[in-house]
Order: structure tokens, then C-alpha cells, then sequence
């Protein structure tokens, strides 16, 4: 997969979306991480709160923030 991101991206074979972020690893999501993930999209990953955004052709951690609640 190439979308030309600086940041190493991956998919586990659950679906879930990791890369390497500031010599981490780090969760990005499932459904919410955006396909294909371009300039200046934002994302709150939901298990976690975790807030990225691609700035500069690179995803970065932005903050933490309350998940959204799923209401079934």
C-alpha cells in the first residue's frame, strides 16, 4: 500500500491499522482510520482516545481525548 505518507504504515490481518510514530508503535484504529489517509485529515481512535492528524505527508499524535461513545 502506497500512500505516500512518511510514516510506516500497517494492517493486521484483524483490520486494524498501526504505524511507527515517534519510535513507537502505535494503534491508529480500525474502521476510523481514513482510506486513503490524506493531508490534514484528523481521526480520534476509538479504544483508545488517541488523536492523530497527517500533517506534512506525516501522521502524528496530536493528543488524547474522550472516546466516542457507541450507543447501540
Amino acid at each position: 500500500m502506497a500512500f505516500n505518507l512518511k510514516t510506516k504504515l500497517w494492517q493486521t490481518g484483524a483490520l486494524d491499522w498501526w504505524g511507527f510514530i515517534d519510535g513507537e508503535d502505535q494503534y491508529l484504529g480500525s474502521r476510523e482510520f481514513p482510506l486513503p489517509p490524506e493531508e490534514g485529515d484528523e481521526w480520534i481512535v476509538r479504544a483508545t482516545g488517541d488523536i492523530f492528524k497527517v500533517i506534512d505527508g506525516e501522521i502524528r499524535k496530536i493528543g488524547k481525548g474522550e472516546p466516542p461513545r457507541m450507543h447501540w
